[in-house]
């Protein structure tokens, strides 16, 4: 039991643990609440008690878009640190992470302008640089995505040259689940990141509360998991993951 609270406050005493476990809450509670919002009887408490949980992961969403203000120093050193990639072995992997940077790094001042377009703080309509923000993000995702496959391949082709090196083998096995996670988790937020732009494009704005909130869960939950186990290597890019 202890051994579990000391685990929880190393993860709330840094940034990166902190932002993934608002993040974590805020789309569990989106989740239930949707669940429970979706009741029929309109007078239901478990009704009300929807709506307050959807009320509290809006704060939650809206808290953590505060704190990604001070998030475009980190992801600029990252992107410097990266550079072009010359430390990388596979090229495909090198131009995909490239460009992934590029996407992450323009994300930030969109979604700024964006937040201080809606707090009335710059005379601008924010509409346009939420869904550039969020078209943004997607790419970013899918960036990921692609990434995550390159990585799998090479790895099968690693993986058959060490058929009687037993710890290689293992190793090479993590790192496969690893990449496996990572795809999981960015199709879940990729799904959502669609859900979020204008109608009319694919399934644009036909996710009910529930379904946001279960994806963006199994996101976060994913998030903590290969962050508790070192598998993803989301702690050398941007301190807190966007959405």
């Amino acid at each position: 039991m202890q051994e579990s609270v000391d685990s929880l406050v190393r993860l709330l005493e840094s940034y990166r643990g902190r932002d993934k476990a608002i993040r974590t809450v805020c789309y569990g509670s989106q989740l239930v609440g949707g669940v429970l919002s979706r009741k029929a009887d309109p007078d239901a408490s478990s009704q009300q008690l929807g709506k307050s949980l959807l009320l509290f992961s809006a704060q939650l969403s809206h808290c953590r878009t505060m704190l990604r203000l001070f998030d475009d120093l980190s992801m600029l050193a990252y992107s410097h640190s990266y550079g072009l990639g010359a430390g990388e072995e596979d090229a495909g992997v090198r131009c995909i992470s490239v460009l992934t940077n590029v996407a992450d790094q323009l994300y930030y001042p969109c979604e700024h302008i964006a937040w201080a377009a809606d707090a009335e703080l710059i005379k601008v309509k924010s509409d346009k640089w939420w869904l550039l923000s969020t078209m943004l993000w997607g790419s970013s995702l899918l960036l990921g995505i692609l990434k995550s496959v390159r990585v799998l391949m090479l790895l099968k082709r690693k993986l058959k040259k060490y058929e009687r090196d037993r710890n290689s083998r293992s190793r090479l096995c993590r790192q496969m689940r690893g990449e496996l996670l990572s795809i999981l988790s960015s199709a879940a937020d990729l799904s959502n990141a669609i859900h979020w732009m204008p109608p009319g494009f694919l399934w644009a704005g036909r996710f009910p509360n529930w379904l946001v909130g279960l994806l963006g869960t199994t996101s976060s939950l994913i998030g903590l998991i290969q962050m508790n186990t070192g598998d993803s290597d989301e702690a050398d890019g941007m301190s807190s993951s966007p959405q």
